[in-house]
């Protein structure tokens, strides 16, 4: 039997007279009753099959009537001129008399209807993700990410990187999140990790020689989830030998502009770059979204010591300007006082400016602050009659925080977060490590393994907390896309790292002895870079959410609902694995 000559999505007016064979499933049946209309789809598209009383037989007519949504079917048939065209649709200009419909599959009602707008909810689409993925935006979805993982296989190939696979089944370390354990049947108590990144084995490789290593791999995370992250994820991994910071990101500038031109069609323009302690200056944000302006203005000078306490009692008085915006209702302030007091952000309160368009200044601290010394604050922020200036105080790391939400926000309200509007960012210059209160010992910001600048390593006796680590990460629309550093390639200089994060000698060398081993043999230096693979195809498609972009994901509670899992296993397997499940009460 031959299934089909033509896709779905393939025949055009120059195909009218031809005899062919489709496939594919019924989207939907439009009786007229002396006509019927049976959209036929498949991956590629839709064509129309015509049946009219008087050209197609009566057995043909019961046959269609017969069918059902989502039948699979396989018609034989010729190609008409429509005579009612479809712009809309690729194969709007032609539609297929049918000879024959043969029903290769049955199906029952689906649940929800398989259109671009669905009727399902998320948990209901998870549960028959099988139908799901047959909705055109999820396919489109997976159709872009195939081009992304080609385009940057093929960009990857012509700069000289070998993709080398790494292991699975691995070790578990105590730094970053928490890993997925796997115990080993032939090794009774001891247990595999699933990695969360291929970090020591690329840097094992430069080590080995093979100095331009990348792998679209598979990582693993046992953490919360939330919308642009999932337990199991893919990255673009890639290492460098004897390069500098300036190589790999020039290397990686090259790769996002290929990408942006092979899959969307034009480049992105010029890669800003910021430090990190500018970054969080002027934005609050070590991933500042730079499609829109609102830059922080401090108010220290002019704010405090004036017998307004919420500012003489703050650390930091900052504000944006929102340009344009002193007409907002008291309605329109009420929300966003109301916004920045939710409690995952938590500020006590907002302090607002009009510049209005007569020239005068009305605020919320009038009583405080007379119009003279509010001329001063709107000539600091740069205002406009017409702007509206929006300030919060407090502690400074808490405050650039808040107001950078508020600024989001702003930027939300405003439509000056435009998702076909590009804006790149390297942000430079990490600091190397964080002191956590709670266990009263330094972590590093990114991982064990990342340089000092060359310039701050004598801090790291005296002052390890000024410390800045030779640290990048790629920005797009205030999304971090990737993230990567220059590594330690010297034994000495590692062992000092293990030391300032807390590790004795002897863990040190029990977690990563075969790293430290290696550098022994001659590590060059090198350094390399990791994208969010998921998150770079939401991003390019427009999207806040990674889900759509994986065939099978997760849901928020770290469940498969379509093939319920994660699931209990039988008494023999945890036999077999010597291990014991305690009662747990889920309550």
């Amino acid at each position: 039997m031959h299934f089909r000559s033509h896709t779905c999505g393939e025949l055009r007016i120059a195909d009218t007279g031809k005899k062919v064979t489709l496939s594919g499933w019924v989207q939907r049946l439009r009786d007229k009753g002396s006509l019927i209309w049976i959209d036929l789809r498949d991956r590629y598209g839709i064509t129309q099959i015509i049946l009219e009383e008087g050209i197609s037989s009566p057995e043909l007519m019961q046959a269609a009537r017969s069918l059902g949504r989502e039948y699979v079917i396989r018609v034989e048939g010729t190609v008409l001129e429509r005579s009612s065209k479809n712009p809309q649709l690729p194969t709007g200009d032609i539609e297929v008399l049918p000879t024959s419909i043969e029903v290769l599959n049955a199906s029952i009602t689906p649940p929800f209807t398989i259109e671009d707008k669905s009727d399902g909810g998320d948990e209901l689409r998870m549960k028959y993700r099988y139908l799901d993925l047959r909705r055109n935006p999820l396919r489109q979805n997976l159709e872009l990410r195939h081009r992304l993982a080609f385009e940057t296989r093929r960009y990857m190939d012509s700069q000289g990187f070998l993709e080398i696979e790494t292991p699975y089944l691995i070790k578990s370390t105590p730094e970053g999140a928490r890993d997925f354990v796997v115990p080993s049947r032939m090794n009774p108590g001891e247990f595999y990790a699933l990695p969360q990144s291929p970090q020591t084995f690329k840097q094992i490789l430069m080590v080995a020689g093979y100095d331009r290593y990348f792998q679209i791999v598979r990582c693993f995370r046992d953490e919360d989830l939330r919308a642009d992250r999932q337990p199991e994820f893919t990255q673009i991994d890639c290492e460098m030998a004897f390069v500098t910071q300036e190589d790999v990101l020039n290397t990686f500038e090259g790769l996002t502009r290929h990408l942006f031109r092979q899959v969307k069609g034009f480049d992105p323009g010029p890669f800003e770059r910021m430090d990190y302690a500018t970054a969080t200056k002027l934005y609050g944000s070590d991933k500042p979204d730079l499609r829109f302006g609102m830059p922080f203005v401090e108010l220290n000078h002019l704010a405090k010591n004036k017998g307004f306490a919420v500012f003489d009692q703050a650390e930091l008085v900052v504000g944006i300007n929102a340009e344009g915006c002193a007409e907002y209702s008291r309605k329109q302030l009420d929300e966003l006082t109301e916004f920045v007091k939710k409690p995952q952000i938590g500020a006590k309160g907002l302090v607002y400016v009009k510049y209005n368009h007569d020239g005068s200044l009305k605020s919320s601290v009038d009583k405080f602050f007379n119009e003279e010394q509010l001329k001063s604050w709107a000539e600091t922020f740069g205002a406009k009659p017409g702007d509206l200036m929006l300030i919060l105080s407090g502690d400074t790391n808490k405050v650039r925080k808040q107001l950078n939400e508020l600024r989001l926000e702003m930027g939300n309200r405003l439509g000056l977060r435009n998702p076909d509007h590009y804006k790149t960012l390297w942000v430079t210059d990490f600091p190397l490590l964080e002191w956590d209160e709670t266990s009263g010992r330094y972590f590093a910001m990114h991982h064990p393994f990342t340089s000092p600048k060359p310039e701050d390593i004598h801090l790291l006796d005296s002052n390890p907390s000024q410390v800045r680590a030779n640290a990048y990460d790629l920005v797009i629309n205030g999304v971090e896309i990737g993230g990567g550093s220059i590594r330690i390639h010297d034994r000495s200089l590692q062992n000092k790292m293990f030391a300032l994060l807390g590790f004795t000698p002897e863990e040190a060398l029990s977690q990563f002895g075969f790293l430290l081993n290696a550098f022994e043999y001659g590590a060059p230096p090198h350094g390399g870079i990791a994208f969010g693979f998921d998150r770079l195809s939401a991003l390019m498609a427009g999207y806040d959410s990674i889900r759509d972009f994986i065939a099978f994901p997760k849901n928020n509670a770290g469940r498969d609902t379509m093939i319920d899992a994660p699931s209990p296993i039988a008494q023999h397997q945890l036999d077999e694995l010597f291990l014991e499940i305690k009662p747990f009460n889920k309550d």
